[in-house]
């Protein structure tokens, strides 16, 4: 594809927000803005992020989509499951409409979709042994869900369980939940590769480090005190009764 005019809307939670790549002067950059940044070495990008931290499928269909929409974009990228997971409201049907509401929305309008299969998060966080089975599960069925949008809207897809990054600490914030800023610039240069395996020209995102805030202990411990602990700790209050139900059930 030549030179023109590019339109590209990031929807999804906090890792399109950018958490884990902070920049000076506060706030997140994240891959989104890092592809963003590249493709305006070729295109004339118009770059609109609406992703929220903490989204949810529903969230995205209700506070993202129309915002996304307004901006016509020409690729829209939908990465969100992961918090539905992690909740005691957790309704696989409902995942399944909001999603496929979405990437229909999206796809109707003109915009090139592009989606993931799920890595198994489970394994990384180091979450108790009661927890694991549970959320490998539910992300099972997210990836199932992304399965069959892919093969109704077509489009582009990053399969993170197949990225050796997924297993790299360096490419994880102190949490090992939200990519760090090299795991952003990897989800970066993956979605450039493919992009440019669909005809786009431009210079895939650089892997090295720059633009953003170095690492900090002293910043990390302080993230964890006053936004991780408390977020494993919403999310064990909220899934733990029913693991401990789950296993139960499965023992008699």
């Amino acid at each position: 594809m030549g030179n023109g005019y590019l339109r590209f809307a990031a929807l999804g939670d906090s890792t399109t927000v950018g958490l884990g790549d902070p920049v000076p002067g506060g706030g997140w950059r994240g891959w989104a803005r890092l592809l963003a940044e590249s493709l305006r070495a070729s295109y004339d990008v118009s770059f609109c992020n609406v992703a929220m931290s903490g989204a949810t499928a529903e969230i995205v269909r209700e506070r993202q989509l129309g915002e996304a929409l307004a901006h016509r974009p020409d690729l829209a990228s939908l990465i969100v499951g992961v918090n539905d997971t992690l909740r005691s409201t957790w309704d696989p049907g409902r995942l399944h409409a909001d999603l496929h509401h979405v990437a229909g929305a999206l796809a109707e309008g003109g915009a090139t979709l592009m989606t993931v299969r799920w890595h198994d998060h489970a394994a990384l966080l180091g979450l108790p042994r009661l927890l694991v089975r549970p959320m490998a599960d539910r992300i099972a069925v997210v990836n199932e869900v992304y399965d069959d949008l892919y093969a109704t809207f077509g489009g582009l897809r990053l399969d993170l369980a197949l990225m050796p990054e997924v297993l790299d600490r360096a490419c994880w914030s102190i949490d090992r939940f939200h990519p760090s800023e090299s795991g952003h610039r990897a989800l970066a240069r993956a979605w450039g590769e493919r992009l440019r395996a669909a005809g786009f020209d431009f210079p895939l995102p650089s892997l090295e480090p720059g633009g953003g805030c170095p690492p900090s202990w002293r910043r990390d411990v302080a993230w964890m005190v006053t936004e991780g602990a408390p977020w494993f700790g919403r999310r064990a209050r909220d899934l733990g009764p029913w693991a401990v139900r789950r296993a139960m059930a499965a023992a008699r």
